[in-house]
């Protein structure tokens, strides 16, 4: 599998530990690699998104100091599902219910060895394909094609 890799200035310290775990994987590696200048998150999840938008990578992995500035930016781009997992249930279920595709980390939450093991459940894991999910999924794809040309908008 093709993985997206990126991480901020505060999520470079992951990046050793994410990286060892993508070893039987193609990586697709966005930076980056120091923590001497800062990086806006936006940048990065931009990188990632569009790595799986033009189909260099079939999921990414973005770290930052918390995840959740990932996982914001990165879920305002088209066809992006990221979620910040910090526990194995939802890496894996994320994937086989929601078909999550990119995996948003802190660097700030967890340490090397549960990074490692939380890569491992969202690339292991496929989607279930379900009907209920499929239909769930539809809504979701719906909802972003709506407001991606601004209907849906409360009156002023």
């Amino acid at each position: 599998m093709n993985v997206a890799v990126a991480f901020d200035h505060r999520g470079v310290h992951l990046r050793e530990a994410v990286l060892e775990s993508l070893s039987a994987h193609e990586v697709v590696d966005l930076g980056t690699d120091t923590d001497a200048v800062r990086i806006d998150y936006p940048d990065k999840a931009r990188e990632v998104g569009e790595a799986l938008q033009h189909g260099r990578a079939e999921r990414g992995i973005f770290v930052c100091g918390s995840g959740v500035g990932a996982a914001v930016a990165a879920c305002k781009m088209t066809g992006i599902r990221a979620a910040i997992c910090h526990d194995t249930y939802s890496a894996h279920q994320g994937v086989e219910h929601d078909d999550m595709n990119v995996l948003c980390l802190g660097s700030e939450v967890v340490g090397p060895s549960l990074a490692r093991e939380l890569v491992e459940a969202f690339l292991g894991a496929t989607f279930d394909g379900g009907e209920r999910y499929v239909a769930r999924l539809l809504k979701v794809a719906e909802m972003e094609e709506v407001m991606k040309h601004g209907a849906g908008q409360p009156a002023a």
